[in-house]
Formats: structure tokens, C-alpha cells, sequence
């Protein structure tokens, strides 16, 4: 889970990082007025803050699957936990008959 952590966070660091480098090389190569240049970069701006929150919207929903998984997991192991703790209490059931009924044929 942790790896799932990290490899989320180098994506969306790599997402900022492409996101900033694209406003510094639009502003730099930019052929355009001040204004015009102001503007593209408004659009550019919004259309990452559309998309960072599609990606956050998206890691919510991993999240919450992997949760439920995990969840899941938990709960199947605790009901092999318990059939087995079932079992053994049964087996020590069986067995103290067992040796009673030995003991009471003996006497």
C-alpha cells in the first residue's frame, strides 16, 4: 500500500511540475502581448485545476475501493479465525470425552 502511496505522489508531482513548466516556457517563448500572454495562461491555469481535481476525484475513489478491499480481508480472516478457534474447541471437546470415557471403563 505504501508503494500505491508513492507511486500516486510521483504522479502528481510530475503533474505540477509539467504544469509549471509549461507556464514558465509559455511565458518565455510567447510571441504574444502581455495581455494575450495573461490570458492563455488564465485558461492553462484553469484547465490544471480541472484536471487536478478529476485526479483527486479519482485517487477518493481508489481509496475508498482499496479500503473496502481491505476491509474485506479483514473480515475474512477474523471468520477463518473463528472457525478454527471453533475447531480446536471442538477437538478439546472430543478429546476430554474421550479420556473420560476411558476413565470411567478403568474404574
Amino acid at each position: 500500500m505504501a508503494d500505491d502511496r508513492g507511486s500516486s505522489a510521483a504522479v502528481v508531482l510530475a503533474f505540477l511540475s509539467g504544469a509549471v513548466l509549461g507556464a514558465v516556457a509559455t511565458l518565455v517563448l510567447a510571441p504574444e502581448s502581455g495581455s494575450d500572454s495573461r490570458e492563455q495562461l488564465r485558461r492553462y491555469a484553469r484547465r490544471a485545476e480541472d484536471n487536478l481535481r478529476d485526479l483527486a476525484g479519482r485517487a477518493g475513489e481508489v481509496y475508498e475501493e482499496v479500503l473496502g478491499q481491505g476491509k474485506e480481508f479483514v473480515e475474512s480472516r477474523k471468520s477463518a479465525l473463528r472457525d478454527a478457534f471453533e475447531a480446536g474447541r471442538e477437538a478439546m471437546r472430543q478429546e476430554r470425552d474421550r479420556l473420560h470415557d476411558e476413565g470411567s471403563h478403568e474404574a
